[in-house]
């Protein structure tokens, strides 16, 4: 009976008085809401990849780029785009720096689609230095990714 009255209060507090500065919430040495948001203290993310803005923006990021480039070419309305996706990222990750990733949601960048001869997505291009170096169209696993981003920085 204790506990329900205990949750009962907890949940009648309003944001208001939690924020209060007056709240005995607020009063610990801490003066935040750790509780709140947990996702505060982990570690920043590292972001692998990047959405492509416009022509101009592909020719920066990806063409003029520096290291090998993996264009993951994609819809929103595509269920292996989404499983491919994350695990592109994940592969790419493992890299830690050598390579980048640029996502091209084909619906906004018809234009590239077009140019780089996508026909169907998920389509994934790698480009060194300007140049297509290498490209599969599909899903794959986990190994297959790796072996893929391997041989694409050359190792």
């Amino acid at each position: 009976m204790a506990h329900r009255l205990l949750v009962c209060r907890v949940w009648s507090l309003s944001l208001k008085e939690l924020c209060s500065p007056s709240s005995p919430f607020l009063r610990s040495s801490s003066a935040s809401l750790s509780f709140l948001s947990p996702s505060l203290h982990l570690a920043p993310r590292r972001q692998v990849s990047f959405n492509v803005q416009d022509h101009e923006d592909f020719t920066e990021r990806v063409i003029n780029n520096q290291l090998p480039v993996l264009i993951d070419f994609h819809a929103q309305w595509c269920g292996p785009c989404k499983i491919l996706g994350p695990r592109l990222e994940k592969a790419v990750a493992k890299q830690k720096g050598k390579v980048a990733m640029a996502k091209v949601d084909i619906d906004d960048h018809t234009d590239l689609a077009i140019e780089y001869g996508v026909s169907a997505v998920p389509t994934v291009i790698a480009m060194r230095g300007g140049d297509v170096i290498d490209q599969f169209v599909g899903i794959k696993d986990d190994d297959q990714l790796d072996s893929f981003v391997s041989k694409v920085i050359g190792q």
